[in-house]
């Protein structure tokens, strides 16, 4: 597998692991988009809208209207409200003088306010003059229009009022029944500034949409933007507001009637006529009405300003309107900002960073409808702020608990997992007879060597190529968890012994194919251990756990008979495992009991036959097991690091037994103890040190003491080996190897070594007598003539007969050892040897 195919591995599991969050993103959208059908979000929307509204660059007066207001000062001057029709027929005639293009009444005189009524219809019969009326309809009774006007210059009356009260909305026309089509005021203004330069048509695209110059009028639908359910009354567009604070120059009736303004304010402009005075009715909330704290509420006759300067820089200006998206554009944006929140909550772990991904997407999903929104487009701003923070909350508690139960490189599920859909396998055996699942372990043989050569990351590439070779070979309904650094479980349903090995054996074959990491071919092999689950006679008693731990138990059978195998579960593997357990747990104590004793086995001189030496050999006298031989608890030691305190005892003690001896015997020469030296000990930072304190401490001689290595201890890192062999060197003692000749030692490394003594291992000894001159007994002669060479004696452990000792005094071999001369002996034993001056 090459590097590329597992960078795609790692893609394809973060796209099958994020598809959660796009679940519940689309979930989240559909669920908010219910919630707006319903209404529940338009109040918050049409909030949004007012804040958007009022972060909009003030646009300032528009230049082409002007403002006759009614304050409460001209009502206190003139003495009454309604004001007379006198008063406004002299108001008419002022503004006339001055050549305005349009006038625009908007104030109701369907009753006479005499005196002046006369005067008045006939100012209102100007061709430059529009009238406003009330259409009658179902919630209040319509206020008719001063009669003798023409159709053309009366406009209704066009404010609509959401549920909060707030004026958002322009009304342009409505089509009545049995009747031509009625226009707005502020259309009739607008239609009468504009007549001589263009005028509205219908779209060719969209029949029911007018176009109106460079404008082009988008009608609102029931749920355009924020809106649920809008009332479909008349022609509707967004009132697009120009300005919170003056929309156009304003004077008062008092000023005109006195002649106090500048012609040039009138000429050519849109004069409206209307109350501002706060005490009239004709005030209503804007969205700027929450920052106003004095008078919170628009004048009509300024709202009215509003809807003519949209109409008119729309139309003129090309300023544009307010549009907004189709419901299903609508679904697709709330759907990506919830898919983004839950992105980021699957994405990113750390609370903190999580919190301000967050933050971030709430800003740049304010700053895009802002920038939208100064463009002319209403969209929803809270459903997809619901969507990001919502499915960012749940996704997040959902990522806790899928972390929970899955591996967070591979994302397979982890050991809790595992166990559960174990536990439900073993469920769905009971009253079922023939239904059997396998649970297969399987370890990666030497994968620490490749992390620590190749580095974490190629070790994690390589586990995400096994996880995808193991995909290709398991159903589709069975389940494969990352249970440990390198180790998976398999659960394979519906599966008897047979197909459970053959399983095992397509996996061996699977990997046998090299692994291409950082252009480097890797081969890896796996343990595997195989474990049954379903049968009738178990079902009652099988735990999940139990099934987990016979597999794993068989798996390291399958290790220990060497690499690349499998083993099929059995009793017999559970109480070795438990035997073994029993057994570390047994060594901890042995130490601090002192169930451990020493015993010594002689090493000969083959010249004189004399003893000149013991090996010290550990024996472990168990309470209730008895004596326990080396060969069961030794591996076990070295397993558990116990080995490191056991080595410095048999050390300390048998220098103090020959210190003993020395006292007891007066011998021709010192004798000489031999102790063997484990690589757990040897790999001690503090070994030398050690051993020197242990001989200041005993009093021993350092020429006195042998230590022993085995060569594969030495040959694993040599360098350093050769480094500590020669402090050892420095404090006198005597080095050997041990078991010479079933290793690797390199030749030239031999040379290197500052060791003593050569011992030839048994396995060759023991075949000397079987041949004259043939393969073993050439290869002892070699052995004994290289350690000759390069100034070394030799010690042959395992002599057992007189045969084998002939041989050994031929070829000048210098020492024996074997139970030819005698067994490992308790000390007293040995020190009644050492008494009777045996020879042999």
């Amino acid at each position: 597998m090459s590097v590329a195919t597992g960078l795609n591995l790692s893609y394809q599991n973060r796209r099958v692991r994020i598809l959660p969050a796009m679940l519940a993103g689309a979930t989240v959208t559909l669920l908010s988009m219910g919630v707006r059908q319903l209404g529940g979000l338009q109040s918050l929307e049409l909030g949004s809208f007012d804040s958007l509204v009022r972060l909009q660059p003030d646009s300032g007066p528009d230049p082409r209207l002007l403002v006759v207001g009614i304050s409460e000062a001209d009502i206190q001057a003139l003495g009454r409200f309604p004001i007379s029709d006198g008063a406004i027929a002299q108001t008419l005639a002022k503004l006339q003088k001055y050549q305005p293009k349009v006038i625009g009444l908007d104030l109701y005189r369907d009753l006479p306010q005499a005196p002046g009524h006369e005067e008045l219809l006939a100012g209102l019969k100007a061709p430059n003059v529009v009238a406003i009326y009330k259409l009658n309809d179902s919630e209040s009774p319509g206020v008719p229009a001063p009669p003798g006007i023409p159709p053309a210059r009366l406009g209704f009356n066009d404010f609509v009022l959401d549920p909060d009260g707030v004026v958002r909305r322009n009304l342009l026309s409505v089509s009545q029944a049995q009747k031509n089509t009625a226009f707005s005021f502020s259309v009739q203004v607008a239609l009468l500034y504009l007549k001589d330069r263009v005028q509205p048509e219908n779209s060719p695209v969209h029949p029911h949409q007018i176009n109106w110059g460079k404008a082009e009028f988008l009608p609102l639908t029931a749920n355009s933007g924020g809106y649920a359910n809008l009332d479909a009354k008349g022609y509707q567009i967004l009132l697009k507001y120009r300005s919170g604070k003056e929309v156009a120059r304003q004077v008062s009736i008092r000023q005109v009637l006195k002649g106090e303004i500048d012609p040039s304010w009138v000429k050519d402009k849109i004069v409206l006529i209307g109350t501002t005075a706060p005490s009239s009715r004709d005030v209503f909330l804007t969205p700027y009405s929450p920052v106003k704290k004095q008078s919170p509420k628009m004048p009509g006759v300024l709202l009215h300003a509003q809807m003519l300067s949209q109409i008119l820089s729309a139309v003129l200006d090309g300023r544009s309107l307010f549009w907004v998206w189709p419901e299903w554009a609508e679904i697709l944006w709330n759907g990506a900002w919830a898919m983004v929140g839950g992105v980021l909550a699957w994405r990113i772990h750390h609370p903190a960073r999580a919190g301000l991904a967050g933050g971030a997407g709430l800003i740049g999903l304010l700053g895009i409808s802002y920038g939208i929104f100064t463009g002319g487009g209403w969209v929803p701003l809270v459903s997809p702020t619901l969507g990001l923070v919502v499915t960012g909350v749940g996704v997040s508690a959902y990522r806790k608990l899928y972390d929970a139960f899955h591996d967070s490189l591979t994302g397979l599920p982890n050991r809790d997992l595992f166990v559960d859909c174990l536990g439900r396998a073993i469920a769905n055996t009971r009253g079922r007879r023939s239904y059997l699942f396998a649970v297969l372990f399987l370890d990666l043989d030497r994968f620490k060597v490749i992390n620590d050569s190749l580095g974490h990351l190629v070790g994690d590439e390589l586990l995400m190529a096994v996880v995808l070779r193991l995909r290709a070979i398991i159903g589709p309904g069975d389940t494969v968890a990352r249970v440990g650094g390198d180790d998976f479980a398999i659960l394979v349903r519906n599966i008897d012994v047979d197909s459970a090995v053959d399983l095992a054996a397509r996996i061996h074959q699977a990997l046998i194919v090299p692994f291409e990491l950082k252009g480097q071919e890797v081969f890896v092999t796996a343990s595997i251990g195989i474990a049954l689950g379903g049968e009738p006679a178990a079902t009652v008693r099988e735990q999940p756990e139990h099934l987990l731990r016979d597999a794993h138990t068989a798996m390291y059978r399958a290790k220990a008979l060497g690499t690349g195998r499998y083993q099929v579960f059995n009793a017999s593997m559970h109480a070795l495992a438990v035997e073994r357990l029993q057994l570390e747990t047994d060594l901890r104590m042995a130490l601090k009991r002192q169930e451990f004793l020493l015993h010594y086995q002689p090493f000969v001189s083959l010249a004189s036959g004399r003893i000149i030496g013991f090996e010290a050999l550990v024996r472990w006298q168990h309470p209730l097991r008895g004596l326990i031989p080396p060969m069961k608890f030794i591996p076990v030691a070295e397993e558990t690091g116990a080995i490191v305190p056991l080595g410095e005892w048999v050390l300390e003690e048998a220098c103090r037994q020959l210190g003993l001896w020395e006292g007891m015997f007066d011998f021709d020469q010192p004798l000489i103890m031999s102790v063997n030296l484990s690589g757990k000990q040897f790999a001690q930072p503090d070994l030398v040190d050690r051993i020197q304190v242990i001989l200041e401490t005993t009093g021993l001689s350092p020429e006195s003491l042998k230590l022993e290595i085995t060569e594969s201890v030495v040959m694993d890192d040599v360098e350093s080996a050769i480094a500590v062999l020669k402090q050892m060197k420095g404090l006198n003692v005597k080095l050997g190897i041990d078991d010479f000749g079933t290793g690797y030692s390199s030749l030239s490394y031999l040379s290197r070594f500052p060791t003593d003594t050569l011992k030839v291992d048994k396995s060759f000894v023991g075949r000397m007598e079987l041949e004259s001159e043939g393969e073993n007994v050439a290869i002892v002669r070699t052995i004994v003539a290289l350690a000759h060479a390069l100034g070394m004696d030799v010690i042959a452990e395992g002599v057992e007969t007189a045969a084998q000792l002939a041989k050994l005094r031929s070829i000048g071999c210098e020492y024996g050892q074997g139970y030819f001369f005698a067994k490992p002996l308790p000390s007293e034993a040995a020190t009644a040897l050492m008494a009777s001056e045996p020879q042999w």
